[in-house]
């Protein structure tokens, strides 16, 4: 009799909705890490102070590590990582931002395929 392998890998989704009190502070925090990261050449330097100058949710972007979150966690090792930002129009009331709530449709699985019955 053999057992199945269960997989040795998980996907762990988070999604933040952030406001932005001090556009500046954000800014300045980005521009200050990227001036203490050693290993970014000079071309990508200037192309990184840029965006996160222009654009706030650049600067939360490049603040934001993934590493940082699971980087401590005694068992586990980070294997990939992607992450992105962009500026919404957000309301806490509506409930298309009902944090309790699957994002998943009753008929539907988590990999959107719908539930044949």
């Amino acid at each position: 009799m053999s057992t199945p392998e269960t997989s040795r890998f998980v996907r762990l989704r988070v999604e933040l909705v952030l406001e932005v009190e001090n556009e500046d502070a954000v800014t300045k925090a980005a521009l200050a890490k990227i001036a203490d990261d050693p290993e970014l050449p000079g071309d990508e330097r200037v192309h990184a102070e840029s965006a996160v100058t222009e654009d706030t949710a650049e600067a939360l972007a490049y603040l934001v590590d993934p590493f940082d979150l699971v980087g401590e966690m005694p068992g586990v090792e980070l294997a990939q990582a992607s992450w992105s930002s962009e500026e919404i129009d957000y309301d806490p009331d509506s409930p298309d931002w009902d944090l309790d709530e699957d994002d998943v449709d009753g008929d539907e699985e988590a990999d959107g395929t719908a539930v044949v019955g």
